[in-house]
């Protein structure tokens, strides 16, 4: 099912999957990552695990962010803060629907450090975080002048850095996502969320580097840390069915 939530004029588009014959059901919002999309018309991590968490009796919900995919804004205009107010959109969304009895968040990459902080912020609302090669460490790189592996005057950041995804495709990454990125309360605010998380990180992530998400599982409570040693940033160096596995069973236990 295809589902719209405006946020600023925006319109962020998204599917729905619902077991059929159920009146109510738990609910997990699968956040995408940097350069990716919801995988509305193929396979991926979201859309395999959206299959996967519907044969167990869980819903869920994936949208595009701004800048992303079928919804609406400019990549060149999109920020992690940007991100974080379609995320309270799509929470509230979430919230409006009278036949969820429990709220899951699984977020990959840039979407798991969105998830995290989503959680931190509606850590009344969340009952699980799953965050996959979470990339907190945005932070520190723009600190340092380093936007995945491009280098910049920190002190006087290029109007946009070019760049490319694994499908080829080019973006223009803009100034303001640098700026604001230097000032985000990444761990401070995901500690707040004191549910059970569970953590997936290669240990050869080029992208995103795991101390990210050592430093995570060191502050947050309840957590659950796997490190897949030789894995990289999509996960898939091995076997990316036992990472969606793995991620399903936790979301789907008692």
């Amino acid at each position: 099912m295809e589902v719209t939530v405006k946020r600023d004029g925006l319109t962020l588009r998204g599917t729905l999957l619902k077991p059929e014959g159920v009146e109510k059901c738990p609910i997990t919002i699968i956040f995408h990552g940097l350069m990716s999309d919801r995988a509305n018309k193929r396979e991926s991590m979201h859309s395999l695990l959206a299959e996967k968490l519907l044969k167990r009796g869980v819903a869920s919900v994936r949208f595009d962010f701004n800048g992303h995919g079928e919804s609406d804004g400019d990549f060149q205009d999109m920020t992690v803060l940007g991100e974080i107010l379609d995320a309270c959109k799509i929470m509230e969304y979430v919230l409006s629907l009278d036949w969820v009895t429990e709220i899951y968040i699984m977020g990959h990459s840039q979407g798991g450090l969105v998830g995290g902080m989503t959680a931190g912020y509606f850590r009344d609302k969340v009952k699980k975080l799953a965050m996959l090669a979470p990339a907190a460490t945005i932070k520190d790189d723009a600190l340092s002048g380093n936007c995945f592996g491009s280098f910049y005057n920190v002190d006087e950041a290029p109007e946009f850095i070019p760049m490319v995804n694994d499908q080829g495709e080019n973006f223009r990454l803009g100034q303001a996502y640098m700026r604001t990125s230097r000032t985000l309360p990444v761990y401070e605010t995901t500690m707040m969320f004191r549910g059970k998380t569970l953590i997936i990180h290669g240990s050869k992530d080029e992208a995103v580097s795991v101390f990210g998400g050592r430093r995570y599982a060191r502050y947050m409570q309840n957590v659950k840390l796997h490190v897949i040693e030789g894995d990289n940033h999509g996960l898939d160096t091995f076997s990316l069915d036992d990472v969606i596995e793995e991620v399903a069973d936790f979301l789907t236990e008692e």
